[in-house]
């Protein structure tokens, strides 16, 4: 089998987190890497074995070896560089958001649909066995129609004012922080879980340190700032709750936060369908809580041997060897992988349209917040 050629577009977290995803995903080899600085670049390679570095992401897109791009960069950057890709004929497996407003996201969606290459965006958190084993669930169970949703997504890496990252910068960022950061990714899988859209939101934000100390020196997501700081303004929010209903008519609630103390990534969610009700925390991602009641409430363990065949293809190793994070995101680039080798393929990663989607949920969210009153979201 001949192997894919991907270049991965960024040298921080999520740019070395794809990486280390795509040497597990069998037919693929990183070929090549751009950075905003070289140096940063060559150093990645170097460590990664990756053998071409670029000066700028065009060269890498321009180079007729790669075949796959990788957008691993701020989010202020994701429209251009997806756009061009597209443009270029290139698959384009981009972090999320797909842009930072609805216009960007819709003009990509739609020249998405007109190009012959696969287009995705990385909302990692479907790709979990336990994720899909609750979308089985809900799909086979007979005892009625789901009654509500709830759930959250708590973080405390902005806990302190002192803690900075680039994310605060709203010419980097985007207007919205957690909502955007951490809430799309909630609402993307309770919808691929549920098979519905949200359409109606109402919500309530909040930012908690309306100034931040900014280190004169850049440091990466997720990594404590050292050295001299400068004393800035934040205008995005660092929790929220949101009201929600979906296309259906179901109901539900979730909260988001990156103060919240103690709580590193736990992603949430409860959906109560009839007599059933399932729940999933990302922080325990190998169980699956059954209730019931007038009866023992049941933990489902991650195990190929028992799971559903969909959930199990997800699951890599037996019972009891537990999987998380980075599998996840190694099973979001195997579905992509395949579906890029095989057009036919049946993805399930999420595509440019429904990162739209996504896109217009959040400006209907912070619309929601500074309005005080419901949204309908526009149809894409």
């Amino acid at each position: 089998m001949k192997p894919i050629k991907a270049g991965i577009v960024g040298t921080g977290f999520s740019a070395i987190a794809h990486i280390e995803a795509l040497r597990r995903v069998p037919g693929t080899l990183v070929w090549g890497i751009a950075g905003r600085e070289r140096a940063k670049s060559e150093q990645v390679a170097a460590d990664m074995g990756i053998p071409r570095v670029y000066d700028d992401y065009m060269a890498m897109i321009d180079d007729p070896e790669i075949e796959v791009i990788h957008n691993c960069t701020p989010n202020a950057l994701h429209y251009e560089i997806n756009k061009q890709a597209l443009l270029a004929g290139k698959h384009i497996l981009s972090e999320k958001p797909l842009a930072v407003t609805s216009q960007e996201s819709q003009e990509l969606a739609e020249l998405a649909e007109q190009v012959n290459v696969r287009s995705g965006v990385c909302f990692n958190y479907r790709h979990y066995p336990m994720v899909s084993e609750a979308r089985e669930f809900l799909r086979q169970q007979e005892n009625g129609d789901v009654f509500h949703v709830q759930g959250s997504y708590l973080q405390d890496w902005l806990l302190y004012e002192s803690d900075y990252s680039w994310r605060l910068d709203p010419e980097l960022n985007g207007p919205s922080r957690a909502m955007a950061d951490i809430g799309s990714h909630w609402c993307d899988t309770v919808q691929h879980v549920l098979g519905k859209r949200i359409v109606e939101v109402c919500a309530d934000l909040k930012t908690a340190h309306m100034h931040r100390q900014r280190p004169l020196v850049q440091s990466a997501t997720f990594e404590s700032a050292e050295g001299e700081c400068e004393e800035v303004a934040v205008s995005s929010e660092d929790y929220g709750s949101v009201l929600i209903r979906f296309e259906d008519g179901v109901q539900g609630v979730f909260s988001v936060s990156q103060v919240a103390a103690g709580r590193k990534n736990r992603l949430v969610f409860e959906i109560a369908a009839g007599q059933d009700e399932v729940a999933w925390d990302q922080e325990r991602p190998n169980e699956l809580w059954v209730g019931r009641r007038g009866q023992a409430n049941e933990v489902v363990l991650k195990d190929p041997e028992t799971l559903s065949k969909r959930s199990a293809r997800l699951a890599h190793y037996p019972g009891g060897h537990q999987e998380g994070w980075p599998d996840g995101l190694k099973n979001l680039c195997g579905d992509f992988y395949a579906h890029v080798r095989e057009p036919k393929h049946n993805r399930s990663y999420a595509t440019f349209a429904q990162g739209h989607q996504l896109m217009l949920l959040i400006e209907a969210i912070l619309c929601s917040h500074e309005d005080r009153r419901w949204v309908t979201l526009l149809k894409e």
